[in-house]
């Protein structure tokens, strides 16, 4: 599923097999509670959150913050939240039994053919509007972070 804008509150909640959602804006509140995706590494689900909107000019800029609500990834027992988050705007604060990590090289392996896939869709280009910030081009570990669930025992 690819989302040119934003998505409302709670969007994926309860989301069981292997959603892959590609949301180009942002979304108000709980998104993906209680996500039940499984392993994205072997066959689950995941989100991308890209936090932008479209300029003036046809171009897309990043909305002021990526994920502004709370409840992020609320208690989710599997899957992953890959969010571009340059600024690291993106706070423990604003999540419910979530973890917020650094992506890898092998979580951009995992997302780029979506990326790809929406810049197809969308012209939304992966150097020019996801991976440049500031003028300058950075590595995806740098702009984009991931949200994956915790086990039981670290929310005890």
């Amino acid at each position: 599923v690819y989302v040119l804008g934003n998505a409302a509150g709670r969007p994926l909640i309860n989301a069981v097999g292997r959603p892959r959602v590609v949301i180009n804006g942002t979304c108000l509140d709980y998104l993906a509670e209680s996500f039940m995706a499984g392993d994205p590494y072997n066959g689950g689900g995941f989100v991308i959150v890209n936090g932008l909107k479209p300029s003036f000019d046809g171009r897309f800029v990043e909305q002021e913050y990526p994920y502004p609500g709370g409840n992020l990834f609320s208690l989710a027992s599997g899957g992953a939240i890959f969010i571009r988050d340059p600024y690291r705007k993106v706070s423990r604060d604003q999540l419910n039994g979530g973890r917020l990590v650094d992506s890898t090289p092998k979580d951009w392996e995992l997302i780029l053919p979506y990326l790809e896939e929406n810049e197809k869709l969308f012209g939304i280009s992966i150097e020019r509007d996801l991976l440049t910030v500031d003028g300058k081009i950075l590595d995806p570990s740098q702009v984009y972070r991931k949200v994956e669930p915790t086990s039981l025992q670290e929310l005890a």
